[in-house]
């Protein structure tokens, strides 16, 4: 009788144990589920035009068109040469990580021969999930830095967010292997991902193919003018198999987007950069190739603004208005593979080579799908990894 009673009041207890830590975890996060007003002016009022004439500088219609369609395709931007650096890099990283799977004894081939456009997708063959574990590693090679604030690129950020300039932590190498779901990205805002106030704030992206991105390879399609109104629609986790937020193309109304005639396919050539805000929705298709569709992309916001990371990482601040002759400080921002800070967040070793990603995005939205990367999630209930958007 005695340990029937002290049984029950064990389990009575665990299940109030349990019950207290699920709760405190959602109250947590409860404010990510407030409502933000409409924030129109953030992404449609330009900011006072520089009256130097630097490299790379928009034309004033350019700039409108920014601000008017949400987006602006420059197809032009970089000369081949100068983003082959780039090329390079990934090729490193690429290296660095089929060694790391062989010594672990995931692979058995690394595919030396194999070039830029065709090694990865080779290893992803071994060992599932490989590309996945590049895109989250997120290492900052000093090219990555180098394209980053290059002053061209910045030259048209301070046009388009002014002369003080931030770059937001959240940049993401992209490994669109062919016919892989976990790189085909559904319907969604930027903002998804972030903290509600991040949609008070304008941040600019730049997203750069490092080949041409055609229908083929999976370009992106953008809603034209679904910024105007200046709020996120609601987004449900997570599509498919994979990690990524979504929204619905029937939707876009309440964004004042007519999905008949205002969706716009994308196509950048290498060398082309495309500049988009973070309240335009928009979604990547398949890579339906045999080539890697591979590409960076970068954001920058005012340093003065909130960047809605959850607390996880600072903006870098890259220029001062006050000091022509600031020098960028990336310690913070790459003193740590990304990697590293992911595992030690959910209690694993890295050595594991986890292909899963998990963040506190999924607790702003309904979860409607589960998978590996929500149980990651809901088996480490006090910790995150860091944040990948889509």
């Amino acid at each position: 009788m005695d340990k029937r009673k002290k049984g029950s009041n064990s389990t009575q207890k665990a299940k109030k144990s349990k019950v207290t830590e699920e709760s405190s975890f959602d109250a947590q996060f409860a404010y990510l589920k407030d409502d933000v007003d409409p924030a129109p002016e953030v992404y449609t009022k330009k900011p006072v035009q520089p009256t130097e004439v630097k490299p790379g500088q928009l034309t004033p219609k350019q700039v409108d068109e920014y601000f008017d369609k949400g987006f602006l395709l420059v197809k032009d931007f970089f000369k081949p040469e100068r983003l082959n650096k780039v090329r390079k890099a990934v090729d490193q990283l690429v290296d660095e990580l089929v060694n790391k799977l062989y010594d672990a004894g995931k692979i058995k081939d690394k595919h030396a021969d194999k070039d830029f456009f065709t090694r990865l997708s080779y290893i992803e063959k071994q060992f599932k999930g490989t590309s996945v574990i590049l895109h989250k590693r997120g290492v900052l090679h000093d090219e990555f830095k180098a394209l980053w604030s290059d002053d061209k690129l910045l030259n048209v950020v301070e046009q388009l967010i002014g002369p003080d300039i931030a770059g937001h932590p959240v940049w993401n190498l992209r490994t669109k292997t062919p016919h892989n779901e976990q790189a085909t990205v559904p319907w969604h805002q930027d903002n998804a991902y972030l903290e509600p106030r991040s949609l008070e704030v304008h941040q600019l992206t730049a997203w750069i193919p490092l080949v041409d991105a055609n229908m083929v390879n999976g370009c992106m399609q953008l809603a034209t003018g679904g910024h105007r109104a200046g709020k996120t629609l609601k987004h449900t986790c997570c599509a498919g198999g994979t990690w990524y937020v979504e929204m619905q193309e029937k939707d876009l109304d309440q964004l004042g987007v007519d999905a008949s005639k205002d969706i716009v396919t994308c196509e950048v050539p290498y060398g082309g950069v495309l500049f988009l805000n973070n309240a335009i929705p928009h979604q990547s298709l398949e890579n339906l190739s045999d080539i890697i569709r591979w590409s960076l992309d970068l954001r920058w916001q005012r340093p003065d603004k909130p960047n809605g990371f959850y607390g996880i990482k600072d903006c870098v601040v890259m220029r001062k208005k006050d000091d022509p002759k600031y020098v960028i400080d990336w310690s913070e921002l790459s003193g740590c593979c990304r990697s590293q800070l992911q595992m030690k967040k959910v209690d694993e070793d890295d050595t594991d080579l986890h292909p899963e990603i998990a963040g506190p995005w999924m607790k702003r939205w309904d979860i409607v799908h589960h998978n590996r990367h929500t149980e990651l999630l809901n088996h480490h209930k006090d910790t995150y990894t860091s944040w990948h958007k889509a």
